[in-house]
């Protein structure tokens, strides 16, 4: 007998005893859930749902919380930008062991029923090979560090005495008043200039047309 059921926007072919990776679940390592959206139900007797099976059901043993390969996201812009960028991204899933495939009365079992496992925090494990036996230890949770110590407040610094306040400073002796500037005198008026003696004028000529001429020119002294 195999059933196809929905889960985490996924369709599963599974029957009993398959192990399976699922999209995260929201419950513990060793619980029982129960798979209620069921689309095929095959077997002796095939029945489709319309969209799901009535009153069928898949249930499972949750074996741990695990996490995906690595993925890796590189982008590099060429031309201008010459930028590089490295995502990595490893999705959360869930490691179950189908146990039972129900035709009937899937709503009387009281089994807890598989709700996403958004907002579920794990402590998840590596897996090298699901598909084999599960005997991977869970991990310890690392020891909480003990508290820090409280450190001793500061004590407050003295508060520095109050400045004494600075001398009023004297206001400076006025200075005496300036004395006037005597009155430059007024300069003595210029004597009157002399008059210049006129020129004496040029000997005239002899009647002859010829100047006297002294002795002591003639001679050279």
């Amino acid at each position: 007998m195999f059933a196809v059921l929905k889960t985490g926007g996924k369709q599963y072919k599974v029957s009993s005893g398959d192990i399976l990776r699922v999209e995260k679940l929201h419950a513990s390592s060793g619980e029982k859930i129960q798979f209620n959206d069921i689309l095929l139900v095959g077997g002796s007797k095939s029945s489709v749902g319309t969209p799901f099976v009535k009153d069928a059901a898949v249930q499972a043993e949750v074996i741990q919380q695990i996490k995906g390969d690595k993925v890796i996201n590189f982008v590099k812009r060429r031309r201008k930008h010459s930028s590089k960028r490295t995502k990595g991204h490893r999705q959360q899933l869930t490691l179950l062991r189908i146990t039972d495939i129900l035709t009937s009365g899937a709503s009387k079992t009281g089994v807890k029923e598989a709700l996403n496992g958004s907002g579920l925090k794990i402590q998840y494990t590596s897996v090298s090979d699901p598909s084999g036996p599960m005997t991977a230890p869970v991990k310890e949770a690392k020891a909480k560090a003990e508290p820090k110590k409280v450190a001793p407040a500061k004590e407050a610094k003295a508060k520095a005495e109050p400045k004494k306040a600075a001398p009023v400073i004297e206001a400076k002796a006025k200075a005496k008043p300036k004395k006037a500037a005597p009155a430059k005198e007024a300069k003595a008026k210029a004597e009157p200039k002399k008059a210049a003696p006129a020129r004496k004028s040029k000997s005239k000529p002899t009647s002859d047309g010829v100047k006297k001429v002294t002795k002591e020119n003639k001679n050279g002294s």
